[in-house]
């Protein structure tokens, strides 16, 4: 017993210690990093005006403020929300999106999911005064002024190297405050959503209006009111549909006709888009090999598979000079009486429409296409084609979110590029507008909660469930104002003029500001030079080798 006694005291007594001496470093860890951190608090309101400017330079030049761990240029949006969780309040500007921390005493500018600027309102910085910063940086670069009905500031621009700029705001100098304190810094990218702002600066409003339509034509040829579209009204995108594309030839010549008109006289190139999902939704000529329905391809539940499948549609549009497709469809088909959505799902659970969708998106990204992913928030669960009428879906944002809203949030952390919103009335969210209407739907929970930075596009308004209740103009109007940044009207002429008109009108009173329109157009040209868009003449692909290759991906699938 003594002996069994001894060996238990020799094993646990070095466990024992182990344990202590471990719990004991912890805690000196802990008090180290609480430490350090009054310690670097502490030692901000010691330091000189120019230590501290030594100190923000220190960190900027690697595209960070001093007390945040974000890095402009490299963190992601998801990243600054894992950190932080949801910011206090979005802003939307003509040089991009921003969130607001102010608890933090930051704010972060976002442009397609990357922080581009990190922006600090520390009150160390107001040690910091104009005086300083010249004395210690010389005479600014630029300088520039921004002043509103409560806003006077002066902006100094200073390039730190090849990557970042610094801004430090102050009030503007006056004889009064000859010497102003520093009222916040901006770390940015050289890189940035300015240079978008410059472009959009240089057109007319004719040319920024125009870009915000993507409108169908009726024939398989251009006809005159189709080039008026182009060149009087600078259309942005077109859309084709079957009864446009009669055969391989004739899209070719189509095509190719379309962007020698518009390079005569645009400077920016045109999204030429189709609907090409797979299944029924097809719109190329029967030379074509013919892809399976997304439910068959959800039915193998193989990731490869689904990104093979987006490759396909990919190479199929390339193939004839198209350079967007409204596809991937990611409602979950949770109501079996749906008369639109059905076969068109790749699942009625959700989870396996978001590993499968995302995929299938990825893939069409693959071969340089602009994916489109749609309907959102979600068409899966209506009883109603909203080709004939407008559906209603009476549920909750919590019950969104535990189905019809999950393929579109991870597909939006993966790097979507265009929404697509549905002519769906959800009453619980907005009991006024359907969803492609509403500023509810579209600017507060698509951009501000779920975060999505790119492109919005209605579904075409020339449908019923918006043309029983709405003129398509005042549709227009309202859309735009909903948040919405390409209207797509894709039959119907004088009603594409008449809804051009609406908001040339609407811009010109003041309904409508410039800004806002601003805003749109530069997303719209970020995501055409993102895909290098061009209105160059589109060679003749190899048919039988497109046909081909549908043919040994998909046999490697066979049941």
């Amino acid at each position: 017993m003594k002996k069994f006694l001894w060996i238990f005291i020799s094993v646990s007594l070095p466990i024992i210690f182990f344990l202590f001496f471990m719990m004991n470093n912890n805690e000196k860890e802990k008090n180290n990093d609480q430490n350090l951190e009054n310690s670097t608090n502490e030692e901000e309101s010691i330091l000189t005006a120019e230590q501290f400017i030594q100190k923000v330079l220190l960190y900027a030049k690697d595209g960070k403020v001093f007390h945040a761990p974000f890095i402009a240029g490299k963190t992601t949006w998801e990243e600054v929300q894992d950190t932080l969780g949801a910011p206090e309040k979005m802003e939307h500007t003509t040089v991009g999106d921003y969130a607001n921390f102010s608890t933090k005493d930051l704010s972060v500018g976002i442009d397609h999911h990357l922080v581009f600027d990190i922006r600090s309102y520390h009150d160390g910085l107001a040690n910091i005064r104009l005086n300083d910063i010249k004395k210690q940086l010389g005479e600014p670069e630029k300088i520039t002024y921004y002043e509103d009905e409560t806003t006077s500031e002066m902006i100094l621009y200073y390039s730190l190297n090849d990557e970042y700029v610094i801004k430090w705001i102050l009030p503007k100098a006056t004889e009064q405050l000859k010497d102003p304190k520093v009222h916040h810094i901006s770390v940015i990218t050289k890189d940035n959503p300015g240079k978008y702002a410059n472009l959009v600066n240089q057109m007319t409003l004719v040319e920024k209006i125009g870009q915000l339509f993507f409108i169908g034509i009726s024939v398989d040829t251009l006809d005159d009111e189709a080039k008026r579209l182009i060149t009087e009204q600078k259309v942005g995108g077109i859309i084709f549909f079957k009864d446009n594309l009669t055969s391989t030839s004739q899209i070719y010549a189509l095509l190719n006709e379309i962007n020698h008109v518009n390079s005569r006289h645009n400077r920016y190139p045109l999204f030429l888009g189709i609907d090409q999902e797979g299944g029924k939704v097809n719109r190329l000529p029967s030379e074509i090999a013919k892809i399976p329905t997304p439910l068959t391809i959800g039915s193998y539940e193989n990731e490869l598979f689904a990104y093979e499948y987006g490759t396909l549609l990919g190479k199929q549009l390339t193939t004839f000079g198209f350079n967007l497709n409204f596809a991937p469809v990611l409602d979950v088909n949770s109501n079996p009486n749906n008369p639109v959505i059905g076969d068109r799902s790749f699942s009625n659970h959700p989870e396996i429409v978001a590993k499968l969708g995302i995929q299938a998106m990825i893939g069409i990204q693959d071969e340089n296409i602009i994916p489109v992913i749609k309907h959102f928030p979600g068409h899966g669960d209506t009883s109603v084609d909203s080709h004939l009428d407008l559906p209603i879906i009476r549920k909750s944002l919590h019950e969104l979110e535990q189905l019809e809203l999950i393929p579109f949030k991870r597909a939006i952390s993966e790097g979507a590029d265009v929404v697509m919103v549905a002519h769906i009335l959800l009453p619980q969210l907005d009991d006024q507008f359907p969803a492609s209407m509403s500023e509810k739907i579209i600017t507060e929970l698509l951009r501000n909660q779920l975060g999505f930075q790119g492109v919005v596009i209605t579904d075409d308004l020339t449908m019923q469930a918006i043309t029983k209740h709405y003129s398509i103009p005042e549709a227009t109007i309202q859309s735009i104002q909903a948040g919405n940044d390409l209207i797509l009207i894709a039959h119907d002429y004088d009603k594409i003029f008449a809804s051009i008109e609406r908001l040339k009108r609407a811009v010109e009173s003041g309904e409508i500001s410039e800004e806002r329109i601003n805003r749109s157009v530069m997303r719209i040209l970020r995501l055409k030079e993102k895909y290098q868009l061009k209105s160059q003449p589109i060679e003749n692909g190899n048919i039988q080798e497109l046909n081909q290759s549908i043919i040994k991906i998909l046999s490697k699938y066979n049941k």
